[in-house]
């Protein structure tokens, strides 16, 4: 059975923790006519931490994964078992942008963070074994979005890179440009703390005394998928 490093499902699991946090507060705002401002202030902090450490970690598991199989398989099958698992990802986004155009009025989700996760599993390969140039580059990434948010294009085909038109509005978008930097960082990260699939510095395991957090993390897709459809249920149902 593969290790699994406890730190990291915790982790993932106050992500979830805060997205669900986030994502009650937006359904709210959205179906309801409680006013919240998550835009600006803690509710946006809660929103965006949530997102930062789910694809950071995409980076650093990716490393992990990458070391286990590095050995035993050939380029091309390293190559194709990425290629299937970020298509798989990238296919739930696409159910999710066939959801909500078929059942929200406006905010259809063309690019989320399923979109991204699964096209950057893809194109994550020519990065896996490299460590100091990624943290260079995953900056460099992260500024240039922050530049592109400035743009706009008279096209929706570059969505995916940053650049939107002008009256683009979507519900949930993660495009390459500011966060494949993001992921590129936590793969420096993994490939610094966890070289080889091992943890490099030694911790205390306190793992019986998170097993919820960690619990919670082993499950996050599973979670991520079913937690908005049950709080609209609810907030349909009680409110």
């Amino acid at each position: 059975m593969k290790e699994r490093f406890y730190e990291i499902d915790a982790l993932r699991g106050i992500a979830i923790i805060l997205m669900i946090s986030y994502h009650t507060l937006y359904d709210l705002y959205y179906f309801t006519s409680i006013n919240v401002n998550l835009w600006s202030g803690t509710f946006w902090f809660i929103g965006r931490a949530s997102a930062s450490i789910f694809i950071f970690l995409v980076g650093v598991s990716l490393t992990i994964s990458f070391s286990r199989i590095k050995d035993r398989y050939k380029k091309t099958e390293i190559i194709n078992k990425y290629f299937i698992r970020g298509a798989n990802i990238f296919s739930l986004g696409l159910l999710i942008t066939a959801m909500t155009y078929l059942f929200l009025d406006r905010g259809t989700i063309y690019f989320g963070i399923l979109h991204f996760i699964g096209l950057s599993i893809i194109i994550a390969y020519p990065f896996l074994r490299l460590k100091n140039i990624n943290l260079l580059l995953g900056s460099a990434i992260i500024v240039t979005g922050f530049y592109l948010k400035t743009l706009t294009m008279n096209t929706p085909y570059l969505i995916f890179l940053g650049l939107r038109p002008e009256s683009f509005y979507t519900l949930d978008y993660f495009p390459l440009f500011p966060w494949l930097g993001t992921v590129l960082i936590g793969i420096y990260f993994g490939n610094t703390f966890y070289p080889n699939g091992k943890r490099k510095i030694k911790i205390p395991d306190i793992q019986k005394y998170i097993r919820p957090l960690t619990n919670l993390g082993k499950k996050s897709l599973i979670i991520y998928l079913i937690h908005q459809p049950l709080l609209i249920f609810l907030i349909y149902v009680l409110l």
